[in-house]
């Protein structure tokens, strides 16, 4: 299985795994899955700790705290910003857009639990 994390699923793995179902914690830790996380979580989180909406986090910390549990970084491709041309308006979060935009391109399963993403044809399993 190959998985996309969206951005409120990368912080619960890194500070509140309690959160994550159980099944889709083993899921994200399985080595048979390939993992991935993508610059639009960091860009998110960059601009959601400037607004004094999370915590200040050292993103350069985040990444290799990722990597160590084997979780492969994303960057954004002008194949994925091209794919948001014909996506849907269902959702208007930017981030969750280009999230959904990377994951129909890359053929990857989107691992969240944010509602308004149910209703795109991509491949989900709920966080």
């Amino acid at each position: 299985m190959k998985l996309l994390l969206d951005t409120h699923i990368v912080l619960w793995w890194l500070g509140m795994p309690e959160r994550l179902r159980p099944e889709v914690h083993r899921t994200i830790a399985d080595s048979d899955n390939l993992v991935f996380f993508s610059a639009v979580n960091s860009w998110e989180i960059a601009i959601k700790v400037s607004l004094g909406k999370l915590p200040v986090l050292d993103l350069e910390e985040m990444h290799r705290d990722l990597e160590k549990d084997y979780i492969r970084p994303l960057p954004v491709l002008p194949e994925h910003t091209q794919a948001l041309v014909d996506l849907p308006w269902l959702h208007k979060d930017p981030f969750d857009r280009l999230l959904l935009a990377q994951a129909q391109h890359e053929e990857l399963t989107l691992v969240t639990r944010d509602e308004a993403i149910l209703a795109y044809p991509v491949s989900l399993l709920q966080g």
